[in-house]
């Protein structure tokens, strides 16, 4: 029994021995495995490591569609075969060149515009990287060690010694490839960089495509370009001027906004909106971006590329303007301006505006301008779009505003609805007569016979007792605060939107004169009768909105949804976001004043007497108020007068509304320099207005013969009748206060 234990212990023994050996040649394998990668392969490997990163590019997608209200595609993207270039992050210039100049052999860039883009100083630095030892010559060795080796400097001195002689003595070809390299150098590290986008024939484009593998960084893509779809005879874009500009590649993002846009994981050459519409709603017609992983090596060539974010076209913008009404109008205003040109005394008009809106939702339904513009290149006078100069440029409007004058002398308490007033001629001593534009006077006349016939001296004493003094006396003192008077006046046209901004969702804004203009500077008579504060087209038609539809300011916007895009390129995709109508705010005045001045306009209008009857049809069911101011000229020609020979102008101007019972649309009109002198007034104002009126109803009734017409939604309808409601119980609330 002894032996056969010492037999079974000795075997176990045996078998812990070679378990161990088994486990101590294991280790010894592990640890000769880690000593070789860590000792003979170390560095490799740590080389591979160093040499591999990943760098995070955003790449640029197209932006999204402007519609009009009826779904019309007003601006879009035109799609356009591209050939980019994207660098490596530390590649060398010669290298950089050497792909140019293998690509300038498959493509054509040397148009004019392709040369005129070449500057002086590139093809310094052009002429330094073709003749590198000649450029080294420029400054000696001396100059150098004076300058201590500072290689800035050094680049700066061979530049500044660049003789014109050898920057001009580059061939065609030299150019052609010059062009490329410029465009390739001017990128950011690892974004791509278009090379040439336009006129990029299909042969081009497949040369390329083979020859990719030999042209490292080059790359076959599809661009775009942003295009009108609507264009007059001349080939203006229509609303062009209020639509706005886009970047291109290469101007990328604007320098005072470069921050702003970067914040936002925008890239530096990304393309972007630069001015009105299309920077307004960057947000929304930018889109998502597609974001590309790219692993490089160490000197910055792309190894690998992950996309790593799907990129989408941005939102569509539907705007409030309809582009059939849009066009139409601006045909107007080029026929009438062609026709008022013909008369001798309107050669230094040059330009009309309208801008129509919904009175009571603030949806701008056109806004066109047209002005004649000399080219500089071809010497020849042209009329452009100016649909912008609704909003940044003002003028004397005249009679216009003598509906907010007279509601300012109900508010003020120095005339009530009725009162009749002697319309004479008014001498005060020291001063020239004052009249109204009638030949003689127009004796007792109330209120609305006022607006009806555009009494300046109705005007001139609600102006007086304005200002403190109640009655006139013949060759007597005119004694008024003007300070008081002039305030009293721009804070009552204030809530209109006379002398303020108008609220629109559009950069730029100019309020003109109104502010700029101290009261003790002013005339308070020639106030009242709109020939002294300067106030924009669209500040016009807000105001006439505001008594349209019963004293409720409504801000302009238009812009009036913004929709998802669709993959198909005739249908709209879901509404995520509709633009509500706002209030600014409610005239602090009684609802029957206003509708004491409403009647008052449709007399202006619609009763013989009236400054507009017989120029706009009776069937347009129309309200109004005609304007002319006089002044001395002060527009773009004006430094070819001295001051006391510069001619004496009349701005023509019209705002109203229409159906008088049920307002939909209301408009202004503006001519600024109509006619000169005392000659008889062409009435090119009233011309356009009646022709406008005729195109929205005409318009209207041709779309509800085929089922097509467009109309405010019910939601918006309601939305507006509660904020009206809201803001009467507001109202209602401060006077009990009070």
């Amino acid at each position: 029994m002894k032996k056969t234990k010492k037999k079974k212990k000795a075997f176990v023994g045996l078998r812990m021995n070679i378990l161990f050996f088994v486990v101590f040649i294991l280790f010894s394998v592990l640890i000769l495995r880690l000593g070789i990668v860590q000792i003979v392969y170390g560095d490799d490997y740590k080389r591979e490591i160093d040499r591999k990163e990943n760098v995070t590019v955003n790449t640029s997608v197209p932006r999204g569609k402007i519609l009009d209200r009826n779904g019309k595609l007003v601006v879009g993207n035109k799609p356009l075969n591209a050939i980019t270039y994207t660098r490596p992050q530390n590649i060398k210039q010669e290298d950089i060149l050497k792909v140019a100049e293998d690509l300038a052999k498959l493509i054509k860039k040397d148009t004019e515009a392709d040369f005129k883009a070449i500057t002086e100083r590139d093809k310094k630095d052009f002429w330094i990287l073709k003749h590198p030892e000649e450029a080294d010559a420029k400054v000696s060795k001396a100059e150098k060690e004076k300058l201590k080796n500072d290689s800035s400097k050094i680049y700066q001195e061979t530049l500044d010694r660049i003789t014109e002689k050898e920057i001009n003595s580059f061939s065609k070809d030299e150019l052609e490839v010059l062009a490329i390299y410029r465009e390739m150098i001017g990128g950011y590290p690892l974004s791509p960089q278009v090379i040439k986008n336009k006129n990029v024939s299909p042969e081009e484009f497949a040369v390329v495509s083979e020859n990719l593998d030999s042209l490292p960084g080059v790359n076959t893509t599809t661009d775009w370009d942003r295009y009108n779809v609507y264009k007059d005879k001349a080939g203006n874009e229509t609303l062009g001027s209020v639509i706005g500009k886009v970047s291109s590649s290469k101007e990328g993002l604007p320098k005072e906004l470069v921050d702003y846009y970067l914040a936002r994981d925008y890239s530096r050459n990304d393309r972007v909106g630069k001015s009105y519409i299309e920077y307004q709603y960057e947000d929304v017609l930018q889109g998502q971006k597609e974001k590309v992983k790219n692993v490089t090596d160490k000197a910055g060539n792309v190894l690998d590329s992950d996309i790593i974010r799907e990129g989408k076209r941005g939102d569509d913008l539907v705007l409030s303007i309809d582009i059939d009404f849009q066009q139409e109008v601006e045909k107007i205003i080029q026929e009438e301006l062609a026709s008022a040109k013909t008369r001798g005394d309107s050669y230094l008009l040059d330009r009309a505006f309208v801008t129509a809106m919904n009175p009571n939702t603030g949806e701008v339904l056109a806004m066109a301008g047209k002005q004649y513009v000399k080219n500089s290149e071809t010497g020849k006078t042209e009329l452009n779009d100016f649909a912008l100069g609704n909003m940044v440029t003002s003028y004397a409007v005249g009679s216009v505003i003598k509906g907010a004058t007279v509601l300012t002398g109900y508010q003020t308490g120095v005339i009530h609805p009725g009162e009749y007033q002697y319309d004479q001629p008014l001498k005060f001593a020291s001063t020239n007569v004052m009249k109204s534009w009638t030949a003689g006077a127009m004796g007792s006349i109330s209120d609305l016979t006022a607006l009806k016939k555009s009494s300046n001296v109705y005007m001139f004493l609600i102006a007086m007792k304005l200002g403190g003094q109640q009655q006139y006396v013949p060759d007597g003192p005119l004694r008024i605060n003007k300070i008081d008077a002039i305030n009293k006046f721009r804070k009552n046209f204030a809530q209109f939107g006379l002398g303020v901004k108008t609220g629109i969702d559009l950069p730029g804004e100019q309020v003109g004169y109104s502010q700029a203009i101290p009261p003790e500077n002013g005339n308070v008579l020639h106030y009242a009768i709109g020939q002294f504060d300067t106030y924009t087209p669209l500040q016009l038609v807000q105001y006439v909105s505001t008594i349209a539809n019963g004293g409720y300011r409504v801000e302009p916007h238009i812009a009036k949804e913004i929709r998802k895009p669709d993959d198909k390129a005739d249908e709209l995709g879901p509404v995520i976001q509709e633009i509500e109508p706002k209030i600014l705010n409610k005239v602090d005045m009684q609802t029957s004043w206003i509708d004491h001045v409403k009647e008052g306009f449709w007399k202006v209008v619609n009763e013989q007497g009236g400054t507009a009857y017989t120029w706009i049809s009776k069937d347009l069911k129309a309200a109004g108020k005609t304007g002319t101011a006089q002044g001395l000229y002060d527009g773009p020609k004006r430094q070819n007068y001295t001051f006391n020979n510069l001619p004496t102008t009349w701005n023509s101007t019209f705002v109203g509304y229409a159906p008088y019972d049920n307002p939909e649309i209301a408009i202004s009109v503006v001519l600024p320099w109509s006619y000169i002198g005392n000659n008889k007034d062409p009435h090119t104002n009233l011309k356009i207005a009646n022709r406008v009126f005729k195109a929205y109803f005409d318009l209207k009734k041709e779309r509800e013969k085929d089922g097509l017409n467009e109309s405010t939604s019910t939601k918006k309808v309601e939305n507006i009748d509660q904020a009206k409601k809201q803001i009467d119980n507001t109202s209602d609330t401060d006077s009990n206060d009070e």
